[in-house]
């Protein structure tokens, strides 16, 4: 039997809305089949295998101090025991589980690549012959972009926004490495959709096309032909100036609705019975800067019917600008695949799949507060795992703080790592008084 479970958003601390599993397996026995389905298709990842570490809590004797790591000490169990035997209650320790999507690949890890694993192919598959993209100077998504598309013989055209750094590291570095970078005035960034378009238009050429992901995923569904005869062709690696181009539009961090693929993808291997099984109350934790990750993965829970909840913590946005993109997203999804995963029930509470939480420690994005980097390095000491303070140390927190509540309950944590730790490069050279104060011992 499912469980209940109860999936809120937290706005000044009072619920915003509810939701039972039983509702949610409804659509979910409806849309089985068609999952299925959905899912035998072409992927950029090999396999959506995730190695899965289990990390024990230990708590930290005398007084309480400030920051959720500072309480507990942690041990990184790298070969756990998974299976549907297994609950909290039967160790002596709270603890939570990591999926480590920050080891999927060398360069593109975590939920980029999950983003990309449905998108890719498609790609390929219509002819597409450059990619223009942008996001910030250290873009995780901007170098998975130019890594994912030279692998592929495609070319990528990267929008960084700010000015070029005197030294180029980490997720900097590998973009220029890998894919053609243009610095754009913050002025002009503002306007990311014209600004796409228009280098987009530049990039294709009199004799180009522009599309958007959208306009690959609708063709594909669709069974249209790939493009234009005059498309296909060029040869992967041909960068021949004279032959037509077709260029294909990501939003910055690709969040479009073709990039819900691979998420859904990664709840169907972790819902399998030797990993996480369909029976056991989860939470799984995740941190949130586009959310298209959090609302993928609560798409897919939802459609599995899974007693499980997501929780997102919010890094970039407000809770209604979150709820407004899990709404297109979905509708997007809806539109180009065909079929209605969502019912009128959660049509009725305004969405409904992800829990849209704050994080603890309230800062503007893209600052690193005090203490912040002593507990991503005390992590690292203890369990050999990189988290970075801009993204999944939230997750970390939250997965800690959640432990002794689902312990009670009978429910397990388990956090995705997303991955993001070339990032650290970036941090330490722009916060260099901060990482001078790191201990050496």
């Amino acid at each position: 039997m499912i469980g209940r479970v109860t999936v809120t958003a937290v706005e000044g601390g009072l619920p915003f809305r509810q939701l039972t599993c039983q509702q949610f397996s409804k659509v979910a026995l409806r849309n089985e089949g068609l999952i299925s389905t959905l899912l035998r298709r072409k992927w950029m990842l090999h396999a959506p295998d995730a190695k899965i570490n289990q990390i024990v809590l230990s708590p930290i004797q005398g007084r309480q101090r400030n920051g959720m790591c500072n309480n507990f000490s942690f041990l990184n169990n790298t070969d756990p025991y998974l299976g549907c035997g297994v609950t909290e209650k039967d160790s002596q320790e709270p603890s939570f589980y990591v999926v480590r999507d920050d080891l999927v690949h060398p360069l593109v890890n975590g939920n980029k690549a999950r983003k990309l694993d449905g998108l890719l192919p498609l790609l390929v598959d219509q002819s597409v012959t450059d990619v223009v993209t942008c996001g910030g100077c250290q873009s995780a998504h901007a170098a998975a972009i130019a890594v994912s598309c030279a692998e592929r013989g495609l070319r990528s055209h990267l929008l960084l926004r700010g000015e070029r750094p005197e030294i180029m590291t980490g997720y900097n570095l590998i973009s220029t490495i890998h894919g053609h970078v243009t610095y754009v005035p913050r002025s002009v960034y503002a306007h990311r959709e014209h600004m796409l378009k228009k280098h987009a238009n530049l990039v294709a050429g009199l004799n180009g096309h522009v599309v958007s992901c959208n306009d690959v995923l609708e063709a594909s569904f669709s069974n249209q032909s790939p493009s234009p005869s005059n498309f296909g062709q060029m040869g992967p690696h041909d960068t021949d100036d004279n032959c037509p181009r077709k260029v294909a539009i990501v939003n910055e961090g690709a969040g479009d609705a073709v990039a819900l693929l691979g998420c859904i993808r990664l709840v169907e291997y972790l819902s399998q019975e030797h990993i996480l099984g369909k029976e056991r109350y989860i939470k799984l934790v995740v941190d949130a800067g586009t959310g298209t990750t959090a609302i993928g993965l609560g798409l897919g829970v939802h459609c599995l019917g899974l007693p499980w909840e997501v929780s997102a913590v919010m890094l970039a946005d407000t809770i209604k600008a979150y709820v407004q993109q899990e709404k297109y997203l979905i509708s997007d999804f809806q539109t180009w695949l065909g079929f209605h995963l969502i019912d009128h029930t959660l049509h009725e509470v305004e969405g409904g799949i992800v829990n849209w939480v704050e994080r603890n420690h309230k800062r503007k994005f893209g600052n690193v507060l005090e203490g912040e980097i002593e507990a991503c390095q005390k992590i690292a000491q203890q369990t050999g795992i990189l988290v970075d303070p801009m993204y999944t140390l939230a997750a970390w927190e939250m997965a800690t703080q959640l432990c002794k509540e689902e312990r009670v309950k009978g429910g397990q944590v388990v956090m995705l790592h997303t991955g993001g730790t070339l990032g650290m490069f970036g941090l330490a050279q722009r916060y260099k008084s901060i990482f001078s104060k790191l201990k050496d011992g």
